[in-house]
């Protein structure tokens, strides 16, 4: 694992294989290993000749935890990922975020779109206009003394999640706070790179696909069958997919 500094903040990442390369953004309560190792991401993109670059988002993984929701502003979490780029020496690059980590990616292609090559907005729909992320009940989730106390649904799925991920849940519930920023029909109509939308048919955090699909000029939308916002993350249409859309980029 590596590692570099933007600000003060400390973002872990991944970088193997070789070729044209692809940044993977994870979503919420997860991390580079649960959300693209485990599902093999990494292993399906490397092999297909790309050269994959994955960081641990701040406040998850093995980045710096902070508990300041102000940290985590939509363009904040963005600008990790320009940074990064600029560590690398990458001027331009395919973006793949997934939930969370599609709102990050939304934000990095209207903030520097000379630096997304494409965008692939996974397990993210019309919420990304919408919405404002997450229902801040996860947060209250998250600050329960116990899985036990959290009576709420969602709020129990992502706290068992985020046990599962050894995650600080202090942090993860100042992040879902502070990163609740929704981007307008107009912005998304302004996003300049190639856009693949991908949400699966029970997913009922997203928010529509084909509505946000509809505010995007030239957007694609691929419906992942049969799977929820947990379970579409590794599906083999979702992969397939992304990689026919990759493979489509010059």
């Amino acid at each position: 694992m590596q590692s570099f500094k933007n600000g003060p903040v400390d973002i872990a990442y991944l970088d193997k294989g070789e070729g044209e390369p692809i940044v993977l953004v994870h979503g919420f309560a997860s991390s580079k290993e649960a959300n693209w190792v485990h599902p093999r991401w990494v292993a399906t993109l490397t092999h297909a000749g790309r050269r994959v670059i994955a960081p641990d988002m701040r406040g998850h993984g093995a980045s710096s935890k902070l508990y300041d929701p102000a940290a985590y502003h939509a363009d904040a979490m963005a600008d990790d990922v320009r940074a990064l780029l600029d560590h690398l020496g990458i001027g331009r690059a395919d973006v793949m975020g997934y939930s969370m980590g599609a709102r990050v990616t939304a934000f990095l292609a209207l903030d520097h779109p000379e630096r997304v090559r494409s965008a692939i907005l996974g397990g993210l729909g019309l919420h990304l206009v919408e919405g404002v992320g997450l229902p801040e009940t996860i947060a209250d989730a998250m600050e329960a003394p116990s899985l036990a106390d959290v009576h709420d649904a969602q709020g129990r799925t992502f706290r068992s999640f985020a046990e599962r991920t050894k995650s600080d849940l202090r942090a993860l519930a100042a992040c879902i706070r502070g990163s609740r920023q929704t981007l307008t029909p107009v912005e998304v109509g302004r996003l300049e790179p190639p856009v693949l939308i991908a949400v699966g048919t029970k997913d009922d955090v997203s928010g529509s696909g084909a509505g946000l699909a509809a505010l995007i000029p030239g957007a694609r939308l691929v419906d992942i069958p049969g799977r929820d916002h947990m379970l579409a993350v590794g599906d083999r249409v979702y992969k397939a997919a992304v990689q026919e859309f990759l493979a489509e980029r010059p």
